[in-house]
């Protein structure tokens, strides 16, 4: 009885701590900061504005007007889209715009490879990053680029957003409330000390940070924003700055991208293992530790311990407390079920909501084992999106 008690216990603390109770503990330490200035246009920095794309005709040339439209002085930004391997129209829309610079190769080397080139011939001080399959608000990166009035930030992420499909919307409503949950998490590591991992759909920092990136690293965007920081530097946040795309086409499709995710999850951990030493950078390990690698590596697990822990517990007679919380989880994990069988039931939002925290923990199960077979490629296996 002992044993479950605290395996339950153990198991129930950390999915809390990871979920809610280390966003209180970083507000608490969080140190005031006094708001930043706006720039005037002679003091803007010199930007190199980068675009991996791959087969990505259907959005490319709204993705370059998009481009051509943000606010930012014509002479102090260059855009170079790099297009490798590109088998369909996509290059060509490219090289059809004087105002965008191509960097294409027939040979697909990864993602990785494709930024590293770009980097080589970036001539700009400061490095934007974004998706082709994303557009941002006009005045993007002038809200990016203020941050590096500061010295000790190393790069700036944007917010996501994901956008309001047609049809069924599997996935974009419940994918959406959960990048509002993730968002509010960043706001509160970067008040606290510094963004732990930048998302690839809008991405800044300086360029003589940048380390090249291995051709096996999967979350080439976590990987190389975490090296930053490694180096003293933060990565600010910039929630004024939107890459808002469409969401994934169905579940099927957002199920590669969650396992593609998490198997990158654990890859970069074992990469990243100099943040786990907390006498160098405290609040960074502390913040890395309590978001990314419990969420990824000891948290799914945690929700199966605490379940199998609470079903004994309930059949032993450990107490009517134990006994409810049993069946609370119960209840939780068949709403849950319902939704995944029944789509219709993903109409009411409490089902909605159990069916996607389950779906991630165990596109992160499968993602850790993906990671020990090795068999997740680094290459970038596009999916499908819902229609705008």
């Amino acid at each position: 009885m002992v044993f479950w008690l605290i395996s339950f216990l153990v198991c129930c603390a950390v999915v809390l701590y990871n979920y809610a109770g280390y966003a209180v503990i970083a507000r608490l330490i969080t140190p005031r900061t006094a708001p930043l200035p706006e720039p005037g246009d002679e003091q803007l920095p010199g930007v190199s504005f980068i675009v991996a794309a791959y087969n990505e005709e259907d959005c490319i040339a709204e993705k370059i007007a998009n481009c051509l439209e943000l606010d930012y002085p014509r002479e102090k930004i260059e855009f170079l889209f790099i297009s490798d391997g590109s088998t369909d129209r996509t290059e060509a829309i490219v090289r059809s715009h004087p105002a965008i610079r191509s960097l294409h190769k027939p040979q697909r080397q990864g993602k990785s490879a494709a930024l590293n080139r770009a980097v080589g011939e970036a001539t700009e001080e400061i490095l934007i990053c974004t998706d082709a399959n994303t557009v941002l608000n006009r005045d993007a990166i002038r809200k990016i680029v203020r941050h590096y009035q500061d010295p000790t930030i190393g790069g700036v992420a944007g917010e996501k957003k994901v956008l309001t499909s047609t049809g069924s919307d599997e996935v974009g409503q419940a994918e959406g409330l959960y990048w509002k949950y993730e968002s509010f998490l960043k706001k509160v590591d970067a008040a606290c000390y510094s963004v732990v991992g930048a998302a690839g759909e809008l991405f800044s920092y300086r360029r003589n940070l940048y380390e090249p990136i291995a051709s096996n690293v999967i979350l080439d965007d976590f990987v190389s924003s975490m090296k930053v920081t490694q180096r003293g530097y933060r990565i600010a946040y910039e929630p004024g700055a939107c890459a808002m795309e469409l969401p994934s086409f169905s579940i099927t499709d957002e199920q590669k991208r969650k396992v593609r995710i998490a198997a990158g999850g654990f890859q970069s951990i074992g990469m990243l293992k100099g943040l786990f030493a907390f006498w160098r950078h405290p609040r960074l390990s502390f913040l890395y530790i309590s978001h990314r690698v419990l969420r990824w590596a000891v948290s799914p697990f945690c929700l199966i311990g605490a379940f199998l822990a609470g079903g004994m517990l309930a059949i032993r007679g450990a107490g009517l407390f134990y006994t409810l919380l049993f069946i609370g989880q119960c209840c939780f994990y068949g709403l849950a079920a319902l939704a995944a069988f029944r789509p219709s039931f993903r109409k009411l939002k409490p089902a909605k909501l159990a069916y996607y925290f389950a779906f991630m923990n165990y596109c992160a199960i499968l993602g850790f084992f993906r990671y020990l077979e090795g068999s997740q490629s680094a290459a970038w296996e596009k999916v499908r999106r819902a229609t705008a």
